[in-house]
């Protein structure tokens, strides 16, 4: 079949279609924000209401899924939709294919919430569907564009996916589903590490370029080959066994490894721009999140709390990060953070860290504080970017996703 005959997915940018639905990081970046402050406000209620949420899923397994399975791929396939077409110089997809998968993701929310409703089999069907349907989207979009390099990328796209079917099937055979949940973490973890190691050296070569600063951040070498496979190999061994103390060493070799990646690439030099400077505090967060699953592996923590710090601290820290670049970037903003949005990063630093931190310390009242500041940091990016997101239209920049 030549290519002008294979059919083609409707995209690009329509001046007579809604703003939200002319790139995927519009509908995925808002609603990801307002499922984190949702499955929030619904987990403190639980606890102290007692509401019947996630049905025979129990609330507590429903609140690790929807942060694991609910708010992080929608920030996912917001940051892939945008990036992949800048990848392989293609369109966005856009218009009626986008509203389904938007479609797709939202009805694996609503069934999920309302399981006691729909039954466990129905909202388990709903709710894995959304991965596999994203991933062979975007593994299309890659091969299409003749882009087998960016595959890669999709690996940890793929363990997501398998942690949400294994998931799904542990529940359904009665058993504990907490290794596919420590499995998909792992898999937004190698995520970050792969594409971090991808823009941050990127965009902080552009700033201090622009700002005629110097020596450049380190180019991605075999260096970076071998601290994202040896941490892997790690990961690996916490998801297997996250309770034995030969775990530890490994995660302080990747601890160390992953520390003096973050060096290599200048954070400090960019410290008069938050925009960007927030990338490399994320990134800070895998070094601390391998270093959390040390202490854990020797009892000085919890396995929460060490989870917490990879799920609050490593991904939803650098997905905020990117949410607030790309959505400035590619709305034509000035890639500068604003007071608001600095705060947004600082009450999600807070709440990463104040979780371990209640442990560490014997203050219990510290996990609540986390809560609230995770839902302070998602009310701060729908109140500032929600309208850019939903309206504003403008010339994307280069340099943003």
């Amino acid at each position: 079949m030549t290519e002008s005959k294979r059919p083609r997915i409707p995209r690009g940018l329509k001046a007579d279609g809604a703003a939200l639905w002319s790139y995927g990081f519009r509908p995925f970046f808002l609603g990801g924000a307002i499922w984190a402050v949702l499955t929030m406000i619904l987990w403190i209620a639980t606890l102290a209401l007692g509401l019947p949420l996630g049905g025979d899923f129990g609330a507590p397994l429903w609140h690790a899924h929807e942060m694991i399975f609910g708010f992080a791929p929608a920030v996912l396939a917001g940051f892939l939709l945008t990036a992949i077409p800048n990848w392989t110089g293609s369109l966005p997809v856009s218009g009626a294919p986008l509203i389904w998968l938007v479609s797709l993701w939202f009805a694996g929310r609503v069934a999920m919430a309302a399981a006691a409703l729909t039954g466990v089999p129905i909202a388990s069907m709903l709710d894995a569907a959304f991965l596999p349907v994203f991933l062979a989207l975007c593994l299309r979009e890659i091969i299409r564009g003749g882009k087998w390099g960016d595959v890669k990328v999709l690996a940890g796209v793929f363990a997501i996916s398998l942690g949400s079917l294994g998931f799904h099937l542990a529940v359904a055979l009665g058993g504990t589903p907490q290794i596919w949940l420590r499995g998909a973490v792992a898999g937004y973890v190698v995520l970050v590490m792969i594409i971090g190691g991808r823009i941050l050296p990127s965009f902080t070569r552009n700033w201090l370029n622009q700002h005629g600063q110097g020596p450049m951040p380190v180019a991605y070498n075999r260096f970076d080959m071998g601290v994202i496979l040896f941490s892997a190999l790690a990961l690996a061994a916490w998801v297997a066994l996250p309770g034995e103390r030969l775990i530890a060493p490994m995660a302080l070799v990747a601890a160390g490894l992953n520390a003096a990646r973050l060096a290599r690439w200048r954070g400090w030099a960019v410290r008069a721009e938050w925009l960007l400077l927030v990338l490399h505090l994320a990134y800070a967060f895998v070094p601390l999140g391998f270093l959390a699953i040390a202490l854990a592996a020797e009892g000085r923590i919890l396995q929460v709390s060490a989870l917490h710090v990879l799920t609050v601290g490593v991904i939803a820290t650098m997905m905020l990060a990117v949410m607030t670049r790309a959505t400035r970037g590619h709305t034509g903003r000035p890639l500068t953070a604003s007071g608001w949005t600095v705060l947004s990063y600082l009450c999600l630093f807070a709440a990463a860290l104040a979780r371990p931190l209640a442990d560490l310390a014997g203050w219990p009242w510290l996990m609540t504080a986390s809560g609230a500041l995770w839902s302070l940091a998602f009310t701060l990016f729908i109140a500032e970017y929600g309208g850019m997101l939903l309206r504003m239209r403008r010339k994307p920049r280069a340099d943003s996703a």
